[in-house]
């Protein structure tokens, strides 16, 4: 399978990884329209919403509320968006859940320093 995200959850594509467990990775997205903006994925592949099991999205939306406050606390974000994109707008072919933080001034830093900061 040529999927990005099943390259990153294999270690092919390196990624600021920052949760892992045995149903759900989460990472930094690369090109983040706000600092900490953050992808939640299955490891398993699913195409979106019509395809992945209800048990795992519930799984994903209790690890996105964890995500969440982290974000509040570690960036102090002014709140937080979640995105999931179907059919023609879903630009991966894999489930995925974006955490968007927004801030009032929304200074883009790199995701190294990002990183560091909800590493702590």
């Amino acid at each position: 399978m040529d999927c990005l995200f099943c390259k990153i959850i294999n270690g092919d594509i390196k990624s600021y990884k920052i949760y892992e467990d045995d149903i759900v990775f989460c990472f930094l997205d690369i090109n983040p329209d706000s600092n900490g903006h953050t992808l939640l994925i299955p490891k398993k592949h699913y195409l979106d919403m019509d395809d992945i099991p209800i048990d795992t999205l519930t799984h994903i939306f209790k690890i996105a509320k964890k995500i969440k406050l982290d974000l509040e606390e570690k960036l102090k974000c002014d709140g937080v968006t979640f995105v999931q994109n179907n059919g023609d707008i879903q630009e991966v072919k894999h489930f995925h859940l974006h955490l968007k933080p927004y801030y009032k001034n929304n200074i883009i830093k790199e995701a190294s320093e990002v990183y560091e900061l909800l590493k702590k």
